[in-house]
Formats: structure tokens, sequence, C-alpha cells
């Protein structure tokens, strides 16, 4: 509690949590017969959760509060809580969280460094917080007029996101398998702005609806043109070339028949099939085909 009271100082929303890094407090609504368990849809004909609009503790991240005294009377009500939960996503910081996994066996943060190579942008100097497999939570300020969502995996291979509704587990948590803590350096830090080209990451335009020819190029030319750009690519350019090349033969509707020319083209210039395929689904993802 002392460890979410001082987050609480800094503007950040907590909540308790158990050793499980789950919200400590059971649902009050969990014995109603039309309650809604989160972990499965409900029925069509079922009313909307309730999100704390009852008063009662017990609806996860939207019981945080940054106010001392209602932090105090969540903790009281969870004796048994070992950790809290910063909620993602409200003001002052709008926090975003960068999950850098290690439990996957991917290198994630080979991973992040990849993408701000690709797309030109560089993670600031903010809160790191270390997890005890290993992983790392960085910390960065959203605008208030963008909602990031959460997600898992979607940027890039071990980086989940934890956005609007979403929870980061607050330094000083103790959890199954260790205690959060913040990396050396860091803790004086506030949350740094979140860089545009990672926002825009973040943030993916709405699914476009595919034109009729999109199973095939509708100008065979245009699409050699772009293997043959990623064909003429030099060392240290390679990615680069490859992902502008991807998000115009998606932007032209033909990027899924483009996918197989394209990765062809990469691995002979020398990058290997993993590599490529990683970027090729990054320009989906920008462009809104994934």
């Amino acid at each position: 509690m002392a460890h979410a009271l001082t987050a609480a100082e800094r503007g950040l929303a907590v909540i308790p949590l158990s050793r499980t890094k789950l919200p400590a407090l059971r649902s009050p609504h969990h014995a109603e017969p039309h309650h809604r368990d989160p972990r499965r849809h409900a029925a069509p004909h079922h009313s909307p959760p309730c999100r704390g609009e009852c008063g009662r503790m017990g609806h996860g991240v939207h019981d945080a509060s940054t106010d001392p005294q209602r932090i105090r009377e969540l903790f009281a009500a969870a004796p048994w809580a070992s950790g809290y939960g910063i909620a993602c996503g409200l003001p002052p910081y709008h926090l975003i969280g960068i999950d850098l996994d290690t439990k996957s066996g991917v290198d994630a943060p080979a991973e992040l460094r990849e993408l701000a190579l690709r797309h030109l942008f560089t993670i600031p100097e903010t809160v790191v917080v270390a997890t005890p497999s290993g992983g790392r939570h960085i910390w960065l300020a959203g605008p208030p007029d963008t909602v990031v969502p959460n997600s898992a995996g979607r940027l890039a291979p071990g980086i989940d996101i934890r956005g609007a509704g979403g929870y980061l587990v607050g330094p000083g948590s103790r959890t199954e398998h260790g205690v959060y803590s913040v990396v050396p350096g860091t803790a004086h830090l506030p949350p740094a702005t979140c860089p545009p080209a990672l926002l825009r990451l973040l943030t993916p335009s709405p699914r476009r609806h595919r034109p009729a020819h999109a199973g095939a190029p509708a100008d065979p030319q245009q699409g050699q043109g772009l293997v043959q750009f990623v064909l003429a690519a030099h060392a240290g350019q390679r990615n680069t070339r490859l992902f502008w090349a991807a998000c115009r033969a998606y932007e032209n509707g033909f990027g899924e028949a483009l996918t197989a020319p394209l990765t062809d083209a990469a691995v002979r210039v020398g990058l290997t099939a993993r590599e490529a395929a990683s970027t090729i689904a990054s320009a989906a993802r920008l462009t809104g085909y994934a």
C-alpha cells in the first residue's frame, strides 16, 4: 500500500493486486444470475457489465483511484493484496505501457529496436520497471485525445501493449514469481511522451475494405517494380526498402498477392524469411490490412 500511495502522489491511479497479478477484490456481482464473467462472451440479451456504477468495490481497473483515503479503503478490503496495478490511459499521463516479454523465447528488446530502426523513432528516457521474469515495462505518456488499445504480440512478437482499460503491475509489488522494481536511474523520471511514429503503430487506422482485385495485382508491372526496388537494396536499407514496398503494395490492393515475391526478394538480398515476414506483417498492420 505504501508503494501504491507513492504512485498516487505522482498522479497514477492504482488498485490492489493479488500475488497472481489479478485484481485482489472479487466482483460484487459474481453471485448474481446475470453476472457476466469477463472470460466468457455474454448472451446478447444480457445487460452491459457494471463498471463501478453500483458504488461497491471489486470492478478491477475501474476501481483505480489517486485518492489516498479511497486507496486505503481498497487495501483494507483486500488485506491479502501483495501488489498494486497502475491504470493506463487516465490523466494526467494517459499512460501507455510497453511490455517486453522474455518468457516467449523471443528477444523482445531486439524486436523493439528493429521497429525503432524501421519506423525512425527512438525510445526516450523514461520510467522502466524490471519484472521478475527478466522482462521490462516501459512507461510512456500518450495524448489525451487518443485511445491506445491493449494488445498482445500485435506490434511485434514478445511485445504487449497496455493501454486504455489495462493496467501495469507497479514497482514494489510482490507476485508469485518475485518483486517488480524500477530500473536504477529511471525512478525520478516522468513518463516520457510517446514518439509520434510509435503512437501511429499503436493506434492503427480502421481496417479497410479490400478492393475486388485484392487477390492479384491490378498492374503487374507495378508489382514487379516493387520487387525490383527490394532487390536493389544494399546492407543497411533492406528492411526499410521492404517495408516501403510492402506498404505501397497493400495501399494499392495487392499486398497479399505480392507477399511471396517480396519475401523471396528480401531473402535474396540477405534478410531471413522470419525478418521478411515480420516486416511485411508490420506494413499490413500500419496500412490497416491486419
